[in-house]
């Protein structure tokens, strides 16, 4: 362990009677918001590692994973530090690198680099560089080496995937780069890694890989499902068993997904059934982002439980998330009809509008034959031929050619009223209509669909998570106006 690297690098200021009194409950609420680092052993853990600690004097603390490889710690086997619920990205951190790190999740510098992101960010490179490491203890590169090697960390533990395809799959460049990583990172070589699992396999043809996604309880997984099950399009989307389905597509390849709930591990497990592995880790990350994974209950209630309006729908639904949604697309489309629509049964506009123009796929799930339509597919559609009207249908083809020709993009925006600009691009998007498209789409926290009634001074105490606050606050049915209208679609 290199303690000289854990200086040169710095720590953000973490208070270390705080961090020891959170270690001490093995409080699953603070697991991922920092590590410890035994310099005697050179291995980190999560604060819920049910190994007991070593002496205070021997333990430094960490504001993320990457900090602590960056100063030569390894990830404790026993708790499996390498696959926390990981550092919250709104928590202690300042705006610019809230964006910068949902960039490097969608995979800003696996073929960028710094300098590219920042220029995103809208800062200088030197500075984006200082704000990482004041903020979460270690560069943006090294938070985007630590998140490949965790997520190939898991395909070794997890799958039967040649060391290979793993590497494609976690977005190494080549088996070279992937082996030093890990190695630098793990302290074992993939093939080591894989052994010490038990045997590697000699992988067989298989329905689907299966992966397993933290998060940080509690998780209001019933009322996340019922929300997912009341919107869902037949043939492209279905819920049944307690487990969500639907026909996928990335990078122009087609497959399917189920999300099923292991409560006891606080995990999500997928099913991801694609005829190749390379966009894996973009399938995980739009699966966080449906199922709002990265939230982080404690902060969210902390705040709004101040406010006697939201506490009674807090009190009865501890852990609710604000869903996501697979496409961008996808997302305006709903909130189009869901709008201009009203009561003319907008849900079944978007079944007719989805099975008439989606694309037929085949898929081991019974059930789940189309695409939800391609943005090429509805830009000089005859929308009206599936009874939808000839404004919202008008607004559509615009929303679609806007779309195709990347007039509009979906990557994580610099702040919300960037991605309110960014949806209204398209003619005939409301601000209101924007809004629900940044909180289900851009995962964006301070997203507030609701009608005018609500604004005004009361919801600015409930920055910057008033979107969980409208969710609060539909699940209690206190919206009305128009939010009702997009949130049934």
């Amino acid at each position: 362990m290199d303690v000289l690297a854990e200086r040169e690098y710095g720590r953000p200021d973490l208070e270390p009677d705080v961090c020891w009194q959170a270690a001490y409950s093995r409080d699953a609420r603070f697991d991922g918001r920092f590590f410890a680092g035994a310099v005697t052993t050179g291995v980190y853990c999560r604060s819920t590692c049910p190994v007991p600690f070593a002496k205070p004097d021997n333990i430094l603390w960490f504001a993320s994973s990457a900090a602590a490889e960056a100063a030569g710690f390894h990830p404790c086997r026993r708790c499996r530090a390498a696959a926390s619920p990981g550092t919250p990205a709104w928590v202690g951190t300042s705006a610019v690198v809230s964006r910068a790190l949902r960039l490097i999740v969608e995979g800003a510098l696996d073929s960028g680099n710094v300098e590219e992101l920042a220029n995103r960010v809208g800062i200088g490179s030197r500075h984006l560089r200082r704000l990482f490491v004041e903020h979460l203890g270690a560069s943006p590169i090294r938070i985007a080496i630590t998140r490949r090697v965790h997520f190939a960390r898991n395909l070794i533990e997890e799958t039967d995937l040649p060391i290979t395809e793993l590497a494609a799959c976690a977005g190494f460049r080549s088996i070279r780069q992937f082996n030093h990583a890990m190695v630098t990172t793990a302290g074992e070589s993939p093939t080591e890694l894989r052994r010490m699992r038990g045997g590697c396999q000699v992988p067989t043809p298989r329905p689907g890989l299966l992966i397993r996604l933290a998060y940080r309880p509690p998780f209001h997984w019933a009322a996340l499902l019922a929300f997912l099950a009341r919107r869902a399009i037949p043939g492209i989307e279905s819920v049944e068993s307690n487990a969500y389905r639907r026909v996928v597509e990335i990078e122009g390849v087609a497959g399917a997904i189920e999300v099923r709930h292991a409560i006891e591990a606080r995990q999500v497990l997928v099913k991801i059934e694609l005829p190749r592995c390379e966009s894996l880790m973009q399938v995980a990350e739009r699966v966080r982002r449906i199922f709002d994974l990265a939230a982080d209950p404690f902060q969210i209630a902390s705040r709004l439980s101040c406010d006697s309006k939201l506490l009674p729908s807090m009190t009865a639904n501890p852990g609710l998330r604000v869903p996501g949604i697979w496409d961008g697309f996808e997302a305006v489309v709903r909130a189009i009809l869901g709008e201009r629509l009203a009561d003319q049964a907008p849900r079944a506009a978007l079944v007719r509008l989805a099975l008439r123009y989606g694309a037929l796929v085949t898929t081991s799930i019974p059930g789940l034959t189309h695409l939800f339509p391609r943005p090429e597919d509805l830009a000089e559609a005859d929308i009206e031929a599936a009874h939808i009207g000839k404004e919202p249908a008008s607004t559509i083809r615009a929303l679609a050619r806007a779309v195709a020709k990347r007039d509009l993009t979906f990557e994580a925006s610099i702040n919300l009223q960037e991605a309110i600009a960014r949806v209204r691009v398209a003619p005939g998007i409301s601000r209101q209509m924007a809004e629900y498209v940044a909180m289900r789409a851009f995962g964006e926290p301070d997203a507030f669909p609701i009608s005018k009634a609500h604004a005004g001074r009361i919801t600015e105490g409930w920055r910057p998570w008033r979107a969980y606050a409208a969710m609060y606050l539909y699940s209690a049915g206190l919206t009305g106006g128009s939010a009702d209208h997009q949130l049934r679609v």
